[in-house]
C-alpha cells in the first residue's frame, strides 16, 4: 500500500484503485451516461485521497488512462 509523502503509485496500489474503480464506480458511471472524466481517489482508502484518476469509455466499460498527484484532490460522491 502506498505509504509516506511520496507522489508515486506502484503496481500494486495501481491495481487496488483498478480494482474498486472497476467493482464499485464503473457501475456509477454508467448510470450517469460518463464518458470520459477524472475522479479522487479517495474511493479506495484515506491514502489515496490526493490522487486521482483519468478515464475514458472503452464500448462498455472504462479504462482508466492516467494517475497523477493533486494535493487538493477532492471526492465525488457517486452513493457508493
Amino acid at each position: 500500500m502506498h505509504s509516506g509523502p511520496k507522489h508515486e503509485l506502484d503496481a500494486e496500489d495501481r491495481d487496488l484503485i483498478s480494482r474498486i474503480f472497476e467493482e464499485r464506480i464503473s457501475p456509477r458511471l454508467k448510470l450517469y451516461h460518463a464518458r470520459t472524466g477524472a475522479l479522487g481517489c479517495g474511493f479506495a482508502g484515506d491514502a489515496y485521497a490526493n490522487w486521482v484518476l483519468h478515464f475514458r469509455s472503452v464500448s462498455d466499460d472504462f479504462e482508466i488512462t492516467e494517475f497523477e498527484y493533486d494535493e487538493e484532490a477532492r471526492n465525488v460522491d457517486l452513493g457508493v
